[in-house]
């Protein structure tokens, strides 16, 4: 009777984690994905930051399925989310391109993270009812993430725009149905 009570417990513990894991997976993969980009391994933080995507999503609906939604997770989720999208990509860009403006650069990467903190900020204090406002720090950061394939191809000038865009585009008011 005492090891299946255990094995009961231990199984309620591990189900209660699993979203909580899944997000600390993400940030992980974020985190790793700074280092590489620090070294200089931009295809490999590239990688990273699309696995980080794919944590992300799965932790939600991990946590939705199993009823496991809780303040904490949605907390967690989002210190993770500034790290692997907003930080990660904007360093990507800023390492790739925007270090060659110097301080508008800088400041343009800056802004970039800050938009997005503030973005996830907003998500965490209101009720979505359905909708995300603004776009989502993970698409941003995917798109971002994703203009570093283009760094060959158009003008360097273009991505003080594209961090710009996706910066205003975090913290505007427009609502997107929620997938």
């Amino acid at each position: 009777m005492f090891l299946s009570d255990y094995v009961d417990h231990t199984i309620k513990k591990l189900k209660a984690q699993s979203a909580n894991t899944l997000t600390i997976l993400n940030l992980s993969l974020g985190g790793f994905a700074i280092l590489c980009i620090l070294k200089d391994q931009f295809n490999l933080s590239l990688l990273l930051i699309f696995l980080a995507a794919f944590a992300d999503r799965f932790d939600g609906m991990v946590a939705r399925k199993l009823n496991i939604e809780s303040e904490f997770g949605k907390q967690l989720d989002s210190m993770c989310d500034i790290i692997s999208f907003g930080v990660a990509p904007a360093l990507l860009i800023y390492q790739t391109v925007l270090g060659d403006f110097g301080a508008p650069g800088a400041i343009f990467t800056i802004i970039y993270i800050a938009c997005g903190a503030s973005r996830l900020a907003r998500f965490n204090i209101t009720e979505s009812n359905g909708y995300f406002t603004g776009l989502p720090i993970t698409a941003a950061g995917c798109l971002l993430t994703l203009s570093y394939l283009t760094v060959s191809f158009i003008p360097v000038h273009f991505f003080m725009f594209i961090v710009i865009i996706l910066s205003f585009l975090m913290v505007s008011t427009f609502r997107l149905k929620k997938v």
